[in-house]
């Protein structure tokens, strides 16, 4: 038994350790209810006080009082924080006649409530899917109209953060761009979606693809060592939206990353608390200098970390992630947050919902964003393009597949 017990632990001491056994529980209900437990704590927390200069984003001026109904399905962020009420309660003093009607569990819902006819707006903290977008177009003949409700945050987990790329301190890497991520984190590709169309603009090969840290041209004992790829599993929305705005629409990942999702605590202490992936990826970073990752500033604070400038181009300019960055939509992985809505080919969008998008992407509706304190509002030109989008005429989409 002894020369058994002797074997075991030096076999699991020889496992890698993305091979061992996941320490906390990985049940989807525990998951559900730690998570649930965790936004309670921090959906009615004001996370940013920084005011900023609205003055410049068009101000709110209301046609005649409306009547009717608005039914909303989607994010649980806009109720599990004072926003949505927020919203109501101004839009309401010009618009008495208007009430809501609202069933924010979850942006998975979104989609499914307007081409039900269950709903008529459906917020939502990220773009919607290929399968929800399909599922969309084959009930109701085109896509919906996207308005941008606002500017994700900073840093607050849930609040469709910015991403970042982290390195290990030791890492003597300055700088990065959007196509040395694609190369680190992407992998040889024949194309992209834009929305649900197939965009083989964005394709290319496996040459692009970068595995050293010399190829990023660190020289001396890191020219040959390999890059440890950590990364969210592609099941979760951060891989979309990060796919989305590096390989511009491809999927194909690096096929070597390993792959973290969250889990619960089972220690003394901490149990039963969300133990976030990106809490776990970090922390693994912080103990291998040879590693990369992606995730929040959340998670800027474990030992060993750093993060470093990032731009689109080689030619810059590079920007570091900051409020100010992220707020001015500099920083180029800045995420944003969405309203969709029904809006048939050749028609424009019912006047109600129109109506509601003008105020909350205006100077009143976004000082709401900034009250709250999460998602950061938009810029004087992000909302003026949203004015124009809620205008447009409806179009067939032209997009299809599988």
């Amino acid at each position: 038994m002894m020369r058994l017990a002797i074997l075991t632990i030096a076999l699991l001491a020889a496992t890698p350790a993305a091979a061992q056994a996941p320490v906390g529980s990985m049940n989807s209900l525990d998951l559900q209810k730690a998570r649930a437990d965790a936004l309670k704590t921090k959906g009615f927390r004001r996370a940013y006080t920084i005011e900023f200069d609205l003055s410049q984003l068009p101000e709110y001026k209301p046609s005649a009082p409306m009547k009717g109904v608005i039914r909303q399905w989607g994010s649980n962020y806009l109720a599990d924080s004072p926003l949505q009420g927020y919203f109501e309660e101004a839009f309401r003093k010009y618009h008495p006649g208007v009430t809501f009607e609202n069933n924010l569990a979850s942006t998975f819902i979104g989609m499914a409530g307007l081409y039900t006819g269950q709903a008529d707006l459906a917020p939502m903290g990220r773009r919607p899917s290929w399968e929800e977008l399909q599922a969309y177009q084959r009930m109701m003949g085109g896509l919906p109209a996207e308005v941008m409700m606002a500017t994700g945050s900073f840093d607050v987990s849930g609040w469709s953060f910015a991403l970042v790329p982290f390195v290990h301190k030791d890492n003597p890497l300055k700088s990065l761009t959007i196509e040395q991520l694609d190369g680190i984190f992407g992998a040889e590709r024949q194309g992209g979606w834009k929305l649900n169309s197939w965009d083989a603009s964005v394709a290319r090969g496996r040459d692009k693809n970068i595995r050293t840290w010399g190829q990023l041209g660190l020289t001396g004992e890191w020219a040959d060592k390999p890059i440890r790829v950590l990364g969210y599993t592609t099941n979760f929305h951060f891989p979309r939206d990060f796919a989305d705005k590096v390989f511009g629409g491809g999927y194909k990942w690096n096929e070597q990353m390993e792959e973290y999702s969250n889990k619960v605590r089972e220690s003394d202490g901490d149990y039963g608390k969300l133990w976030n992936a990106g809490d776990q990826m970090m922390e693994d970073l912080g103990k291998d200098k040879y590693a990369i990752t992606y995730t929040a500033m959340l998670y800027a604070d474990k030992p060993n970390v750093k993060t470093v400038p990032l731009a689109q181009t080689a030619a810059g300019p590079f920007v570091m992630p900051t409020i100010q960055s992220v707020q001015a939509r500099t920083y180029p992985l800045t995420r944003e947050v969405y309203f969709y809505a029904n809006r048939k080919a050749g028609e424009k969008m019912d006047p109600l919902i129109a109506e509601y998008l003008r105020f909350v992407v205006s100077r009143e509706g976004q000082a709401l964003i900034m009250k709250d304190g999460k998602y950061l509002p938009l810029t004087a030109e992000a909302a003026r393009a949203q004015l124009v989008e809620i205008e447009k005429t409806g179009s067939a989409s032209a997009g299809e597949g599988g």
